[in-house]
């Protein structure tokens, strides 16, 4: 993971998937928002999803 970021990679973890496993976002990993989805998918030309 810390090389994917280090070369410019990005991680956003699903809040509502957070929320269900009592679980916190991460510095490596940090809590994101419908909002942060739609300006990712906005400003990209793919996108990979699981």
């Amino acid at each position: 993971m810390q090389a994917f970021l280090n070369n410019g990679g990005q991680i956003l973890a699903c809040g509502t998937c957070l929320k269900l496993r009592h679980s916190e976002g991460t510095e490596l990993c940090p809590l994101s928002t419908m909002k942060d989805l739609y300006d990712i998918v906005k400003e990209s030309d793919k996108i990979v999803s699981f």
